[in-house]
């Protein structure tokens, strides 16, 4: 199982194109949403085959490089993982030092939190982790933009614009392999 670009040992880990590592996937998707740059299927698609088990830190790297093309830096991520199991607060710290590292920004500008559904839908039944993230983004010398993305377990789409810049909402199915 990997998660926040380090690997847990568990019993399942999670099934999709690349290394499915769902709290990365959801960082990158809100960076490239906050960035107007559509999502992380647009850029690295996975019905190509460079990117079939792909290491997720390398995902994360070139979208932190596709928003500064842009204009834009990281001015703080906000994240929750919802699971079962296995118990997240230990491995914490960790995330954060390798998200820190890769992403070339402080690890105080990177909150991870873990949390259950008190054994409520999927999450609950241990058929899959959810991840959701806020990051605060900045056009190098200007304003700031707000964005949240939230994977949850149906498809559909909605977004709104508010005082704060751009908020999104998008959110996708994520299932445990094996």
């Amino acid at each position: 199982l990997w998660l926040g670009g380090i690997r847990l040992e568990h019993e399942k880990g999670l099934l999709g194109h690349s290394d499915a590592d769902v709290l990365i996937h959801t960082i990158c998707d809100a960076l490239l949403g906050a960035a107007n740059m559509r999502d992380i299927g647009y850029h690295f698609p996975d019905t190509a085959g460079e990117f079939k088990n792909i290491d997720s830190k390398i995902l994360l790297k070139k979208t932190i490089e596709l928003i500064a093309a842009k204009g834009y830096l990281v001015g703080n991520i906000d994240a929750t993982i919802c699971a079962e199991r296995p118990k997240l607060k230990a491995y914490i710290p960790e995330m954060q030092r390798t998200l820190a590292a890769v992403m070339g920004i402080d690890e105080d500008a990177i909150s991870i939190k873990a949390t259950t559904t008190e054994k409520l839908g999927l999450t609950g039944r241990q058929e899959g982790i959810t991840a959701y993230a806020t990051v605060l983004i900045q056009r190098m010398g200007s304003y700031t933009k707000k964005y949240s993305l939230f994977l949850l377990p149906t498809l559909r789409r909605s977004s709104r614009e508010d005082s704060l810049g751009s908020f999104g909402k998008w959110i996708a199915r994520v299932r445990f392999l094996g």
